[in-house]
């Protein structure tokens, strides 16, 4: 959307909405060309953020800013605030949260209806009731998709291969991250620095997952080596 449309959407105008850009605190517009601007869903929820923190809490954005980068100490001290402060987070970082009606994921892979119960009765996936209908996050509809790609490369029903098979991985990733979580918050924790948390949080997210992969790799390869 273009900046009127942006200024429509969250009834603010284009100069603050400029200010929120200076100060870092939403991500930058896709600049498909010189003097062309293209804004999202993500800078709509972030204004929507500032807003509520700035009229609830009467944050300045020098302190949503640094509470945004990591500062415990600019962090408001009631729990309810931390809603508005990862809606921020996840603008910032350009998360898109929209979600995908269940029929248009189930168009895409015949045998997605069917999967999605599976991986949901693993605790994989959840799926979203609205009024007219059942929708999945984005995040979800990859998961399904992946197992779509799994079953692609031969891990068929007919070899015993369903989705249940990956229980295993879904409790391992959720203990593994539930841990990691505790470690970079006691880290952090009444540090007074300016380090951007969010940046390091998602640059560990990349680079450990390939760690993770790595040492899966290793493992294998460690026991194929033994057996034979």
């Amino acid at each position: 959307m273009k900046m009127r449309e942006l200024e429509r959407r969250t009834g603010v105008n284009r100069e603050t909405i400029r200010v929120y850009l200076r100060h870092g605190l939403l991500p930058e517009p896709l600049r498909p060309k010189a003097n062309v601007a293209d804004y999202s869903e993500e800078h709509v929820r972030g204004i929507f953020a500032i807003r509520q923190l700035q009229k609830d809490k009467r944050l300045p954005l020098r302190r949503i800013k640094r509470a945004v980068d990591g500062d415990a100490s600019a962090m408001p001290s009631d729990a309810s605030q931390f809603s508005q402060l990862d809606s921020l987070i996840a603008a910032r970082a350009g998360i898109d949260e929209a979600l995908l009606p269940l029929a248009t994921v189930q168009a895409r892979h015949p045998k997605a209806g069917d999967d999605i119960r599976r991986l949901e009765k693993i605790g994989a996936i959840n799926r979203i009731r609205r009024r007219d209908g059942f929708y999945l996050s984005r995040i979800d509809a990859q998961l399904v998709s992946l197992w779509g790609d799994m079953r692609a490369a031969g891990f068929t029903e007919a070899l015993g291969f369903t989705p249940e098979v990956c229980e295993l991985h879904v409790e391992a990733a959720q203990a593994l991250a539930h841990e990691e979580l505790k470690i970079f918050l006691a880290h952090l924790s009444g540090q007074r620095h300016e380090d951007p948390a969010a940046d390091m949080a998602q640059a560990a997210l990349t680079h450990l997952l390939s760690f993770f992969g790595l040492i899966r790799v290793k493992t294998v390869l460690d026991d194929l080596r033994k057996r034979g």
